[in-house]
């Protein structure tokens, strides 16, 4: 059974109808990208699964259970995590803080000392606050607040310090606007356009087909 099985989901923004009968599944330990040109629906369909946005029509199956219209506190206790592209971290608070309160509404939190081993940069800067952090280690402790709850599944918007997390097996979704890190991460991709599922293969073959890639992308 695949960890995520999303069929038909409509999803529209007050009369705009943004996302149509979009299907689209992911293994357990399977990194999938979701391509695509800005406003062609990525944003949309993540937020969509998270339940930031509730869709009209659709099943959502997360882990055997229906998450479609869940409110997106349920869905992350579920399991499922949604790492920002503008990483929502406390900027007030410090390093060893911001973990700390995103693991408390967990019941499998990891221990700070595996976060730590996996980013040994924020265990460097576990006291400084969130605003004394560059870019990078702002948006490391954006993934390492998901992490340490333990999440079934992880849903990304930018891909930086994902190869440890895909060999260790971390399921993923993943947008990135970097085709190349998107095409060697993920073992399969799916190319959205204009709010509908217009191509879904294994990134090696997208590779080989660079004319599918010119076509939805314009690269």
């Amino acid at each position: 059974m695949n960890l995520l099985e999303v069929t038909r989901l409509n999803t529209y923004y007050g009369d705009s109808h943004i996302l149509f009968d979009v299907a689209l599944h992911v293994e357990r330990k399977e990194v999938v990208a979701l391509l695509g040109r800005n406003g062609a629906g990525k944003s949309t369909t993540l937020k969509s699964l998270m339940g930031v946005v509730t869709p009209r029509e659709g099943s959502i199956v997360f882990d055997g259970v229906e998450i479609a219209g869940s409110k997106s506190h349920s869905i992350a206790r579920a399991g499922m995590q949604l790492v920002h592209e503008d990483r929502r971290i406390f900027g007030s608070l410090n390093v060893e803080e911001n973990l700390v309160l995103a693991g408390l509404t967990s019941e499998n939190r990891w221990p700070l000392e595996r976060i730590y081993a996996m980013f040994p940069q924020l265990k460097e800067r576990r006291t400084s606050r969130g605003t004394d952090l560059s870019g990078g280690e702002q948006q490391m402790l954006a993934i390492a607040r998901a992490l340490i709850r333990d999440p079934k599944i992880i849903v990304r918007d930018l891909v930086k310090a994902c190869r440890d997390l895909a060999d260790a097996g971390q399921t993923m979704i993943l947008v990135e606007q970097n085709l190349p890190a998107a095409l060697t991460l993920a073992n399969r991709a799916y190319i959205i356009n204009n709010g509908h599922i217009a191509h879904e293969a294994p990134t090696s073959a997208l590779k080989a087909r660079p004319k599918v890639l010119e076509r939805y992308l314009g690269v």
